[in-house]
């Protein structure tokens, strides 16, 4: 779930990728502090408060008790309100802090704004990450969610490698419902960066969808999609289409679930290569094989052709029928689809989580040193207008 600026370079899958980094007004400080004291009992007050105008925040509002996870031009930090009565009984949260500089310097700016933007829009659904408000200040931009304490699906994979296909198949459907959902908001929206590593486990085990640095809302023109045409993602995961520049539009997601299916299930994505160019070559050129062990089943075989088809217009979750079509595939055969939304199922992982602010299930990462580029009279001149949603 780490900020990302364009592709990551992936490792042997041999070895296991390193330690994945974790998941973006100006803000005053907090004029109410009775509701953070509320929100520290495990209400939904600052939500709230903040929703109506009532309570602007500032990072003053909250104490960090560590690092969850780095990336090139963000920390994702676990907090919990200042004016908590209690550290046993108060809410904690994952404050993620981008720098404006290093957005600046990245020419990250559309993507955070629509990070932000895109969290807003779809926050509640039972898979993704929730965004509880976002802020900024004079050097930051900051975006405070729902705390997922489970760590990242990836960490798991790397444990267990490969997982059993009914534990494949659990987390499948929970994603299967995702993308659903964000292809059908309005215009449709990619996410565009499917991995391990941006899946979180909440105490239940259920998936949570995290990171949204990549996610585009793409529009319509008449019946058909806008297509988009940068280059982002991570390698191993591309669809073809992104690749060769053709444009690409929501199908690249079902391409991805397509590999994650297959990793999942092999412990390892079937492209690979030391080299990120030499993986674009294999997506392009080769089509997706299976090792003779560990077995697959046909049915899932069968699933993750469909979905890694170059043809994109031949792709299942593409197709006439879009998700419909996806869960009427054998391989889902008795699932129940209300069952899923509903949470009705026991996650096949159960994170040893002992309490809410527990965080043993993420890796550990120096905490931040403090030297910063400044963000000058100048910049602010220039570039504050791009940051006045926060």
């Amino acid at each position: 779930m780490a900020s990302k600026v364009a592709t990551a370079v992936p490792v042997p899958p041999t070895i296991g990728r390193p330690a994945p980094s974790t998941t973006s007004s100006s803000s005053t400080s907090c004029h109410d502090p009775l509701a953070l004291r509320n929100a520290s009992h495990g209400g939904r007050d600052l939500e709230a408060a903040h929703a109506h105008g009532a309570l602007r925040l500032s990072p003053h509002d909250f104490r960090v008790i560590r690092t969850l996870g780095t990336g090139t031009f963000a920390r994702v930090c676990l907090v919990r309100p200042a004016e908590a009565v209690s550290d046993k009984s108060s809410r904690v949260f994952a404050l993620k802090i981008l720098r404006k500089t290093e957005v600046i310097r990245l020419k990250q700016l559309d993507h955070v704004r629509q990070e932000r933007a895109i969290l807003g829009d779809v926050t509640g659904h039972p898979f993704i990450t929730n965004l509880v408000a976002s802020f900024s200040d004079r050097d930051c931009l900051y975006i405070l969610l729902d705390y997922v304490p489970g760590g990242e699906v990836f960490t798991y994979l790397r444990k267990m490698r490969p997982f059993s296909e009914p534990t494949a198949r659990f987390y499948i459907c929970e994603l299967v419902l995702v993308l659903e959902y964000l292809h059908e908001q309005q215009g449709g929206v990619a996410y565009r960066d499917l991995k391990p590593e941006n899946l979180l486990l909440d105490a239940e085990g259920h998936i949570k969808l995290v990171d949204f640095g990549f996610a585009k809302r793409l529009g319509r023109d008449g019946n058909k999609p806008v297509e988009t045409y940068t280059l982002c993602g991570t390698p191993e995961y591309l669809a073809p289409e992104v690749i060769q520049n053709k444009g690409h539009t929501t199908a690249v997601d079902w391409w991805a679930l397509g590999i994650l299916l297959y990793e999942f299930l092999h412990g390892y994505p079937p492209f690979w290569h030391q080299n990120p160019i030499e993986i674009y070559k294999q997506i392009v050129e080769k089509p997706v094989a299976f090792p003779r062990q560990p077995a697959t089943s046909s049915e899932a075989k069968d699933l993750i052709r469909q979905f890694c088809t170059v043809d994109r217009s031949k792709r299942l979750g593409n197709m006439s029928g879009g998700a419909a079509r996806v869960k009427e595939h054998p391989f889902f055969q008795g699932v129940d689809w209300d069952d899923v939304y509903n949470r009705r199922n026991k996650g096949p992982i159960i994170p040893p989580i002992k309490s809410p602010d527990d965080s043993q299930c993420f890796e550990r990462y120096p905490e931040d040193d403090g030297k910063h580029d400044d963000y000058t009279d100048e910049m602010a001149a220039t570039y504050d207008l791009y940051f006045k949603d926060f």
